[in-house]
C-alpha cells in the first residue's frame, strides 16, 4: 500500500456531521471533488482555514462560492515570527522572505482584519502560540500577533481558533487576560483532562483530530472522556492528522467518519448521538 495513496472511503455517517477545521488548499484534486467525498459519507460542511494572507483570502473566496464552506481567516503563529524577521531558509511554503519588521506585520493583520468583516468569514484562526517550530526569538512576534487576532474576533463578533502547541499555559494565561470571545475553539486539542476541565470551565470548545486514534494519545482520550458533551467537536487538519489506521496517508474530510467512530467508542456513546451533537456543536461555534 502506498503511503501516497488515498485510503478508501468509510462507511457513510448515518447522521450528517461537519469537518471544523480543514485545509482544502493543501489538498489532492479540486475542492469540489472534495467537498463532493465529504457529502458522500455525510459531512456536510467544512471550516476552511487560512494560515496566512493568501490562504485567508482563498478562504474567504471559496466559502463565498459554496455554501458548505466556511471560512476563517489568520496569521498562523509560525507565520507571524516569518513576517517580522524573516525566513532566509524558506521554511515555509512561501519560501525565503526578507525581515519585515512590525510594519509588516501590522500591514498582515489589516488584511486578516478587512477579510473577518465579511458575512461568509465565520471565525478568525488558526492563531495563538507555538513553542514547537518557533524558539524563544518567535515568542514576541507570537503573542503580538495572538492578542491582535483575539481583538479582531470580538470586534467582528467571530469565533476565535487557536492553535495551541506545546504553549498550554501562555494561550491560556493570555486568553484569560485579553478575554476570550465569547466563541473560542481550541482546534485539534492538545491538552490532558486537567485543562480540559479548564477549558470547559471557561467554556471553550474542543476540537479533536485524527491523533486521537494514535496508540500514543491516552491523554488526548482522557480529555475527550471529560470534555462536555456540548463543546465537543470533530476536525480532519487534513491533509495531516490521518487516522489510525491510515496513518501518514493523505487526509481528507472525507474521513471524518473513522475519527468520529473512535470518539464514540471513547467516550462510550453511539455515533449518531455524537454526530448529532458535533454538528449542533459546530454550527453554534461557527455560527453557521
Amino acid at each position: 500500500m502506498s503511503r501516497t495513496e488515498a485510503p478508501p472511503l468509510p462507511e457513510p455517517l448515518r447522521v450528517p456531521v461537519a469537518d471544523s477545521h480543514t485545509h482544502l488548499d493543501m489538498q489532492d484534486g479540486t475542492v469540489e471533488e472534495g467537498l463532493a467525498r465529504a457529502a458522500a459519507v455525510n459531512v456536510t460542511a467544512v471550516v476552511q482555514v487560512g494560515c496566512d494572507v493568501k490562504g485567508s483570502r482563498w478562504a474567504a473566496e471559496t466559502a463565498a462560492v459554496h455554501p458548505s464552506v466556511h471560512a476563517s481567516v489568520a496569521l498562523h503563529p509560525n507565520e507571524a515570527p516569518r513576517i517580522v524577521h524573516g525566513d532566509p531558509e524558506g521554511a515555509s511554503r512561501q519560501g525565503a522572505r526578507e525581515p519585515g519588521g512590525k510594519a509588516a506585520l501590522d500591514e498582515a493583520l489589516a488584511e486578516i482584519d478587512a477579510l473577518a468583516a465579511l458575512g461568509h468569514v465565520r471565525a478568525v484562526g488558526e492563531t495563538g502560540l507555538d513553542y514547537f517550530r518557533t524558539g524563544p526569538e518567535g515568542v514576541a512576534a507570537q503573542e503580538e500577533s495572538f492578542r491582535a487576532h483575539i481583538e479582531i474576533a470580538k470586534r467582528h463578533g467571530k469565533a476565535l481558533v487557536i492553535h495551541d502547541r506545546e504553549a498550554h499555559a501562555d494561550v491560556l494565561r493570555i486568553l484569560a487576560d485579553a478575554g476570550a470571545p465569547e466563541r473560542t475553539v481550541f482546534h485539534c486539542y492538545s491538552g490532558d483532562a486537567e485543562m480540559a476541565r479548564i477549558c470547559a470551565a471557561a467554556g471553550y470548545f474542543m476540537s479533536f483530530a485524527g491523533n486521537v486514534t494514535f496508540k500514543n494519545a491516552q491523554p488526548l482520550r482522557d480529555a475527550l472522556v471529560v470534555a462536555p458533551a456540548e463543546l465537543v467537536l470533530v476536525e480532519t487538519d487534513a491533509p495531516f492528522l490521518t487516522p489510525a489506521p491510515y496513518r501518514g496517508r493523505p487526509n481528507a474530510p472525507y474521513l471524518i467518519p473513522v475519527t468520529l467512530r473512535a470518539m464514540a467508542e471513547v467516550r462510550g456513546t453511539d455515533e449518531d448521538t455524537l454526530a448529532a451533537a458535533v454538528y449542533d456543536n459546530t454550527a453554534r461555534a461557527f455560527d453557521f
